[in-house]
């Protein structure tokens, strides 16, 4: 999969009547896929590409950062992502200030003419583009006309009776309700990060841990939950408890620390994936270490009773 940079990077030749999906596409959830689908679907019919077009930095981060949320993805998951779901090629436009000033008709012109050449665009029902957000699906239809591309729409995605939105997504996973987050994206919610060196507390109670160091933006609040960590590519249960440890009482900063049932092996330094399945509980103070030990092997049980239902 070709990944190209706005406005460094040339179009590749190779790139034939790219059919297009505009969009921020973070977190990857049924929605976004609905749509990939649909550029794929369009790209076979013309013999092209199909080619996701997205922004870094996110552009509230630009033009309202005081209220742009934590992102689901980092932008390299995002683009791995991306190629897992089949895309053919990735063009991310570097968002600015200046480029937030511009006119629905300037983003179109330079970056979806003379720099893609399109033959088709895809977006959401509610996406807005330009200054002032003042570019909708109306508006690119329209310049697409001018400048002889198509533009098609996705209406929005339900499941049950929600519509899957990316902001839906984060509220979700900020409560802790990582199933329900997980129904919306099509798959679990994953942090990924490197095993760093902690103060081996689990160890010498029974229950190794191991301590996560982690780009991701957002994180679930503090509690403890059912996880599934990939290692080298090997998906093994975990219970994962985020918080500040209050039984110790000595650590205020805030951790992320994964069991990982039924394996004793040194991860120091591993790159790991960590996708939060269930919320078990909160955390909370413990009135003594054996007292700890006793809810953490119930954790354990429970998480054990749940990964054999869903055969983890």
């Amino acid at each position: 999969m070709d990944v190209i940079h706005y406005p460094e990077d040339p179009r590749p030749p190779g790139w034939r009547s790219p059919v297009l999906a505009l969009g921020n596409f973070d977190g990857l959830h049924r929605g976004h896929v609905k749509i990939i689908e649909r550029i794929q679907r369009g790209a076979g019919e013309r013999g092209g590409m199909s080619v996701v077009l997205t922004f870094d930095p996110h552009p509230p981060r630009i033009v309202r950062p005081d209220k742009a949320p934590p992102l689901l993805m980092t932008k390299a998951q995002k683009i791995e992502a991306l190629g897992r779901a089949g895309v053919q090629g990735v063009a991310v436009v570097r968002f600015t200030r200046e480029m937030s000033q511009w006119e629905p008709d300037v983003f179109v012109r330079h970056v979806l003419v003379e720099w893609l050449r399109v033959a088709e665009v895809w977006v959401g029902a509610d996406f807005l583009f330009g200054r002032d957000r003042t570019g909708n699906f109306t508006v690119l239809r329209a310049l697409g006309a001018q400048y002889g591309f198509r533009v098609e729409k996705i209406d929005p995605i339900r499941y049950k009776d929600f519509v899957v939105s990316s902001t839906r997504i984060r509220r979700l996973l900020a409560e802790g309700r990582v199933d329900e987050a997980a129904a919306l994206l099509g798959h679990h919610y994953a942090i990924e990060g490197t095993v760093v060196e902690g103060n081996k507390r689990g160890r010498e109670i029974g229950f190794p841990t191991a301590n996560l160091a982690t780009d991701n933006e957002l994180v679930p609040p503090n509690g403890v939950y059912a996880t599934a960590i990939t290692i080298d590519g090997q998906v093994l249960p975990s219970v994962t408890n985020i918080g500040q440890r209050p039984t110790f009482g000595d650590n205020l900063a805030t951790t992320i620390e994964a069991h990982v049932m039924g394996l004793s092996m040194d991860l120091y330094g591993r790159k790991v994936r960590l996708a939060f399945v269930q919320r078990l509980r909160d955390e909370r103070k413990f009135p003594d270490l054996e007292a700890l030990q006793e809810q953490i092997s119930a954790d354990v049980r429970r998480a054990t009773r749940l990964f054999d239902r869903l055969s983890v």
